[in-house]
């Protein structure tokens, strides 16, 4: 790693001169700060905030890693902890991850250099190894878990929600409920998964894998998991959908649109999490909504109080909310007739 000494050493001056051109430049030569400031560029020297944040008596600064910026939900969540951090005099430094590992190990390399007293990760799949490269700072896993032993976790309880889904659809007498679910690799998505499966055995339906198809936590991908289910032949068709997360559920609309199909007449569907948009379609959506506000606020509380010394519970879950709007209704045979005449 390039260290002060090595820039002091290129632009010729001492270590000290060097440390005061790059945090103290008004107290050195112009001619000085500019051969140190070049030299720094040239060897690309990040200087460690961290330790100065110590020797000046702590950082005021946390981080914050979300999967999916262009999300309402991770924006929302973005939100909370920014509220939260704020009222108490600190500063977020916010990445986001894409939902790629590799990403989310390049925002934790680059924290690094300016690392905070603490972080809010909503993890990818690799967070648990990328997390070595942060050892001993606190954090704090948002709406996901990494499966690390002992981590503080904020989520919602997933299952029930999906179960709670799920089963307002058979309570209107859908049988063939299909499901576009995530990354079997995250925890929300498996969680809402077995709330789906969970929600089937209940109503003493089986379980057909084929009606499952992955998503990815994607728009493009969700959309092209419903346009597959769709396209079964008629008779295996679903009358009802259930998705298992907000970019999906846009997926899935257009999926219908393109097919020239209607909500209810044609397909009932359920979508996991609540938004804008949502709410002002027509017909408006039927959601399983969670509180992400909430969400980014308590784990940013929990943080605060981690650092402070105080004691907080390894893990919460927070309840969602079902909001019965007008996307799903009564099955009616025979359904899908668009689809089957296409």
């Amino acid at each position: 790693m390039i260290g002060l000494e090595d820039v002091a050493k290129l632009a010729q001056v001492s270590p000290a001169t060097a440390s005061r051109a790059l945090s103290r430049p008004e107290l050195v030569a112009e001619t000085t700060r500019e051969r140190v400031q070049a030299a720094a560029r040239t060897l690309g020297y990040r200087p460690n905030v961290l330790a100065r944040s110590l020797r000046q008596r702590g950082s005021r600064t946390l981080g914050l890693v979300v999967t999916d910026i262009l999300n309402p939900f991770h924006a929302t969540l973005a939100k909370g902890v920014q509220d939260v951090a704020e009222a108490q005099d600190y500063t977020v430094l916010m990445f986001n991850s894409d939902e790629e590992s590799a990403k989310e190990r390049r925002a934790f390399e680059t924290l690094r250099g300016h690392l905070p007293r603490g972080l809010i990760v909503v993890p990818t799949p690799a967070t648990h190894t990328n997390l070595d490269l942060l050892p001993g700072l606190p954090v704090i896993e948002l709406d996901r878990a990494s499966g690390r032993a002992n981590a503080h976790t904020v989520l919602v309880d997933n299952e029930m929600g999906a179960y709670r889904a799920v089963s307002y659809l058979t309570g209107l007498g859908h049988r063939r409920i299909g499901m576009v679910v995530g990354q079997q690799d995250i925890s929300t998505a498996v969680e809402r998964h077995e709330g789906y499966r969970r929600a089937l055995q209940s109503a003493g339906i089986p379980y057909r894998p084929e009606l499952v198809r992955p998503g990815h936590h994607r728009e493009g991908d969700g959309r092209a998991a419903a346009h597959a289910l769709l396209s079964l032949p008629p008779g295996e068709r679903p009358t009802a959908l259930f998705v298992g997360n907000n970019e999906m559920t846009v997926g899935a609309v257009l999926a219908l649109r393109d097919l020239g199909l209607s909500l209810p007449g044609d397909l009932s569907l359920v979508g996991f999490d609540d938004s804008r948009w949502a709410q002002t379609i027509l017909p408006a959506l039927t959601v399983v909504a969670q509180p992400a506000y909430d969400l980014g606020a308590l784990a940013c509380h929990t943080l605060l109080g981690v650092l402070e010394g105080r004691e907080v519970p390894t893990s919460t879950r927070l309840h969602t909310t079902f909001i019965e709007r007008d996307s799903a209704a009564p099955l009616v045979t025979p359904p899908l007739q668009k689809a089957g005449a296409r």
